[in-house]
């Protein structure tokens, strides 16, 4: 395997992962600034106010796009293995 392979295969892995965590972690900034905001209007500074509220999003952004995202590994994964016969030699 030579080293500009290799390159490529970790930009294409780490550019997979950034794509599919992208929008979790959006959807964390905007829950978070949403709820940082109402805190600070209301002078209420309790963990569990953006806590709660977060966790449940996190979780129903996850839940609807986890086929997504296992389609996206999949095809990235048969991408890997079908080009494993052009690269052995």
């Amino acid at each position: 395997m030579s080293t500009d392979l290799a390159v490529e295969l970790c930009r294409s892995a780490l550019l997979l992962a950034l794509t599919i965590a992208g929008p979790v972690v959006i959807a964390a900034l905007i829950i978070g600034l949403v709820f940082g905001l109402l805190q600070s209007m209301t002078q209420l500074h309790d963990q569990t106010l953006s806590f709660v509220p977060r966790l449940m999003v996190l979780s129903l952004v996850i839940f609807f796009l986890l086929p997504w995202g296992l389609s996206q590994v999949t095809e990235y994964a048969a991408d890997l293995i079908r080009e494993i016969p052009r690269h052995l030699y």
